[in-house]
Order: structure tokens, then sequence, then C-alpha cells
């Protein structure tokens, strides 16, 4: 009996050892608050570790609505990256004393990435700016702010100036100032908040595009499709995190 006793005793702690060492040998499993923490950080690093060649395309395709043109099909264009601007402040982006930059202050703005691109024509020039927020919900609630967008945070036009162009010399933004910003586009993705201002190139004043149906509809089209060609990658849902 006490032999039986013995090997009882030494299979029972073979047992909790072998147990022990699978824990140690599996991989760890993150709980779901953990899984979110993760998932949250690797979208709000990607504007320091992306390129920001891959942040700012060389060209963007997007389409004018055929159905507004009064075509059957819509028209796919393509903007064309002039220049990508230096990483500057809020302050500096946006100008300051501006209703923006208060926006963007308040909810934590860390920086804003800026590039400038022109329509096929060059006819049309446009800077799109990526404002890093504090997370998520500041982003989504500076955008319904700016545009009185949808509840979702996507995005929405508005003829209020917002970003302070990047004029690029030798090129159609050449004389694309504050005072050519004709309107502006915002949508939210993760913690950014990206703003497209457009304008003409041959250096107008801001003037109001929306009594020409079809100028109007160009300049959101483009500023619609580079904005979100831009927040796309930038708030995209990073993969599940997994502990080796």
């Amino acid at each position: 009996m006490l032999a039986g006793l013995l090997v009882i005793l030494a299979i029972g702690g073979l047992v909790v050892a072998g147990v022990g060492i699978s824990r140690q040998v599996m991989p760890r499993s993150f709980t779901s608050v953990q899984r979110r923490q993760i998932e949250a950080w690797e979208v709000a690093r990607r504007w320091r570790v992306t390129p920001k060649t891959q942040i700012f395309p060389i060209r963007i395709r997007y389409r004018l609505p055929g159905e507004q043109i009064g075509s059957d099909e819509s028209l796919t264009l393509t903007a064309r990256r002039l220049e990508i601007g230096q990483q500057a402040t809020c302050v500096s982006a946006v100008g300051a004393g501006t209703g923006l930059v208060r926006l963007l202050d308040q909810r934590g703005c860390q920086a804003l990435l800026r590039a400038t691109y022109t329509d096929a024509s060059s006819s049309l020039v446009l800077t799109v700016g990526v404002a890093v927020l504090r997370n998520g919900a500041s982003a989504t609630t500076a955008a319904q702010y700016l545009t009185h967008g949808p509840a979702d945070g996507g995005g929405s036009v508005t003829t209020r100036p917002l970003l302070r162009p990047v004029p690029v010399s030798g090129t159609p933004a050449a004389v694309f100032g504050v005072r050519q910003r004709q309107l502006s586009w915002a949508v939210s993705a993760g913690p950014y908040l990206v703003v497209a201002t457009v304008g003409y190139a041959d250096g107008r004043p801001r003037e109001p595009v929306v009594s020409d149906l079809y100028e109007y509809l160009e300049m959101t089209s483009m500023a619609d499709g580079v904005a979100a060609a831009v927040a796309l990658p930038l708030g995209a849902q990073p993969p599940v995190p997994r502990c080796p």
C-alpha cells in the first residue's frame, strides 16, 4: 500500500510538472482589454514608422460620380504628388488664432504632416494634412465638428479653410497659399484627422465655387479621394496581436 501511494504521488507530481512546463512553452494569450490596447498602440505609431512616401502615395486615383456629370459611369481621375512638406506643429500648419488650431490643441495634437498634389490637368491643386491626435474619439469628434458630418466620423466637405497649403515652386502649386483655398474635406481614421484643402492652380482667390456645379464636383471628388486614400491605411485594423 505504501509503495502504491508513493507511485500515485509520483504520477501526480509528474502531471503537475507537465502542466507547468506546458504553460511555459505555450504562447501566452492576451485578454480582450490587452488586445485593444496593443491594437490602439499599433495604429497610433504608424505616423512615426511608416515612410512618408507611403503615407502620401505618388499617385492617387479618385472618381467623379457619373450621375452628377450626365454619364452612366463614373470618371476615374488621378492626383499626382508634387512634394511632401516637412513635419510641422499644428499651430504652424493651421494658423494661430484659428478655430481649428484650438480644436486640435484641445484634442492633444502632436504633429501635422502635409503633402501637395495636383490633378491630371494641372488646373487644381490640393494640400492634404494628417493631424496626429490623442485618440480615435478625439479625431472623430473633430471631423464631425468641422464638417457637421455623419455620426460615424465619415468624411464630409466644408467651405471653411482649414489647412495652410504647402506651395511648391516650379509646379502648378507655386502660388497655392491661404487666400487660394476654396474648400476643404475632413475625415477621421483612428487617432488621425485627415484634412484636404483644394484650390485653383492659377492663383485666383477664394470664390463661391458652389455656383459652378462641375467645378464643385471636381474639387470635392479630388479632396474626398485623396483624403480617403491617405486615411484608409493609417486607420486600418491591425492584425490580432499574438505573444511569441
